[in-house]
C-alpha cells in the first residue's frame, strides 16, 4: 500500500506561482507512473498532468500546457507540480495517484490509479 501526502497548496494571486509536491511511503522509481489531477467544486476530477517512471515521458491537459511543469525525484520519492501564471479556473483541489499500469492514452483517467493522496486546497484570487 502506497500512501501518497501532498503539500504546497495555497492561496495566491492572479499570475502567482506554486510548487506542489507528493511525497510518497516507499520508493517510486521504476515501479510507479505518477499523476496530478484536480477538482474544483462541482466538477469532476481531471487530469492535470502525467510523467513516467524515468520522467522520459510527461503529459499536460490543453488548460495548463506552458504554464505548469511536472517532474519527479525517485531518490527522495517525491513528484513535483510547479504551476506558474496561475488563474482562478485553476482552483481546485488537487491530488496526487500512483498507478503500477496506465496506458499513456488514458493518462487522464482517474480510474486507472491505484493510489491517491488526500489532496491540496489551490485557490487562485483574481
Amino acid at each position: 500500500q502506497v500512501q501518497l501526502v501532498e503539500s504546497g497548496g495555497g492561496l495566491v494571486q492572479s499570475g502567482g506561482s506554486l510548487r506542489l509536491s507528493c511525497a510518497a511511503s516507499e520508493t517510486l522509481s521504476s515501479v510507479y507512473k505518477m499523476g496530478w489531477f484536480r477538482q474544483a467544486p462541482g466538477k469532476e476530477r481531471e487530469g492535470v498532468s502525467y510523467i513516467s517512471f524515468t520522467a522520459h515521458r510527461t503529459f499536460y491537459a490543453d488548460s495548463v500546457k506552458g504554464r505548469f511543469t511536472i517532474d519527479r525525484d525517485n531518490s527522495k520519492n517525491t513528484v513535483y507540480l510547479q504551476m506558474n501564471s496561475l488563474a482562478p479556473e485553476d482552483t481546485g483541489v488537487y491530488y496526487c495517484a500512483a498507478a503500477r499500469s496506465v496506458a499513456v492514452t488514458s493518462w487522464a483517467t482517474w480510474g486507472g490509479y491505484d493510489y491517491w493522496g488526500q489532496g491540496t486546497q489551490v485557490t487562485v484570487s483574481s
